[in-house]
């Protein structure tokens, strides 16, 4: 059964994952890439531009589908040793989230829409991933 997953990132990570492609979420923590399997598809959201900046963005970044079963480790400091997960990345023009936010199901409380981003990766239905794919493409 194929399940779509909304990863919380900052543009400028993202710009990193797609171009190696790969996804990382939840600050590389494994947990998270361990629910989604190959098959799956993801949507990245970026409510910012950077994750050291203030600037807001407040939109869906990338798409991709996950395209091995494998999560790996990738040292990117001495100190710091995330997870990921391949993706194969579409080709995508990023889409504000502000218009569809009414028509989203997994925004339960319109008025804090942005609650649930706050969990850095969740499943959503494939009604609302459609909605986001549909804009995106």
């Amino acid at each position: 059964m194929t399940r779509y997953w909304i990863a919380s990132v900052s543009r400028e990570h993202t710009e990193l994952g797609v171009e190696g492609k790969f996804i990382q979420v939840c600050h590389g923590k494994k947990a998270p890439l361990q629910r989604m399997k190959k098959g799956d598809y993801i949507i990245v959201y970026s409510s910012k531009i950077k994750m050291s900046s203030p600037a807001k963005l407040q939109a869906f970044t990338a798409i991709g589908k996950i395209i091995e079963d494998e999560i790996y480790s990738f040292q990117m400091t001495e100190t710091f040793i995330p997870f990921r997960r391949n993706v194969e990345f579409y080709d995508c023009k990023k889409c504000s989230i502000i218009p569809l936010i009414e028509e989203l199901d997994f925004i339960e409380n319109k008025k804090f829409w942005g609650y649930p981003f706050r969990y850095g990766h969740f499943e959503i239905s494939e009604k609302d991933f459609n909605l986001i794919a549909s804009k995106m493409f």
